[in-house]
């Protein structure tokens, strides 16, 4: 497996300055970890689409760089991206590292084209009622509030952790094992940024967010430390 070096890629779009209120629902967070250049990961990116359109859930999707070697660099691929799927294989204990990899609020993991084991994981999430802290999230002029609240929570501490993604990027492949396919990708990840630490009680911070890549949202994720569950999250999305 090959090692990644974490960079933050700070791209020149500049996030839309509107202010916006996050949802207050519990969301549970869906992950997809693929690449332009893996044969594979195609029927897993189709159903991607459609849980990127659901209320209950935030979902992001990661390309990593694993495959560029093959002949195609994912113009969408960053090794920090890659890092953090090697961080979920170890640990989730997956067997070996594969892709589609999807985790269902970091919690567990499923094959991505794998619709009936997703939805499975996904209903088993949402039927935790094991008490968790809140976040909230809004965007105004240029900048992120995040706040959260709760009690100290078992097995801290906590990673705050914000992503910004695009809604849409299409991307004609020219290489590669997908070589000559039109990529439909949604809410692909774009920049991933951990903020702070959380290990309870009340924690308030607002970062800029100007000049970060990303013209779908805002993300905020509270994940236990070293790739662990996902308590909480908020998302703040732009347009329609």
């Amino acid at each position: 497996m090959k090692e990644s070096i974490v960079a933050l890629c700070l791209l020149a779009a500049v996030l839309p300055a509107g202010g916006a209120v996050a949802d207050t629902a519990p969301p549970v967070v869906v992950e997809l970890f693929t690449s332009h250049g893996c044969p594979a990961c195609p029927p897993a990116e189709e159903y991607f689409h459609d849980l990127a359109g659901r209320a209950d859930l935030i979902a992001l999707e990661f390309h990593i760089d694993y495959y560029d070697f093959e002949g195609w660099t994912d113009p969408l691929a960053r090794p920090e991206f890659t890092r953090r799927w090697q961080g979920y294989v170890r640990a989730l204990d997956a067997r070996y590292a594969y892709t589609p990899f999807m985790t269902i609020d970091g919690a567990t993991h499923e094959v991505g084209s794998r619709r009936d084991a997703v939805e499975r994981a996904i209903g088993e999430r949402k039927a935790d009622r094991t008490p968790r802290p809140t976040v909230s999230l809004r965007v105004a002029a240029g900048q992120a509030t995040v706040r959260v609240d709760g009690a100290a929570a078992p097995a801290g501490p906590y990673d705050l952790i914000l992503a910004t993604y695009d809604r849409r990027v299409e991307t004609r492949i020219t290489a590669g094992g997908n070589s000559g396919r039109l990529a439909v990708n949604a809410d692909v990840v774009r920049t991933f940024r951990r903020l702070g630490e959380w290990t309870g009680g009340a924690l308030d911070i607002t970062v800029k967010i100007d000049g970060m890549g990303g013209d779908g949202g805002v993300v905020v994720l509270l994940q236990r430390s070293g790739n662990g569950p996902i308590a909480a999250a908020a998302r703040v999305a732009f347009g329609g």
